[in-house]
């Protein structure tokens, strides 16, 4: 499977974007998916993940609440919902995805061996 992100942006604080993930290969279905994010300077952080069946999902502390992810199998497609965004929300988006069975959801870096390229997201003040 390879993840393509996309829908990176400069947006306003307070303003919403969001941002996807879609994955190519036959077998993206059976894919656990999070999302990750780093900003300059900082270690890569946990946002936002969703197992691969029955849509049980969990946030980041500094997200929850504000940030919603969801899927579409039938698109192949992941996407991160980001409202009320905060400069501190500044930082390269990245997709990850590994195989799963069952309802596993998956909040650590090193659980993931497949990873998107990453899409910006800069908020303004």
């Amino acid at each position: 499977v390879q993840l393509q992100a996309s829908g990176g942006g400069l947006v306003q604080a307070g303003n919403s974007l969001r941002v996807s993930c879609a994955a190519s290969g036959r077998t993206a279905n059976r894919y656990s998916m999070g999302w990750f994010r780093q900003a300059p300077g900082k270690e890569r952080e946990f946002v936002a993940a969703m197992s691969r069946i029955g849509g049980f999902t969990e946030y980041g502390d500094p997200v929850k609440g504000r940030f919603t992810i969801s899927r579409d199998n039938a698109k192949n497609t992941v996407y991160l919902q980001m409202n009320s965004l905060k400069p501190e929300d500044t930082a390269v988006y990245y997709c990850a995805g590994r195989s799963a069975i069952g309802s596993a959801v998956y909040t650590d870096i090193e659980s993931y061996d497949t990873w998107g390229q990453g899409t910006l997201v800069t908020v303004s003040s």
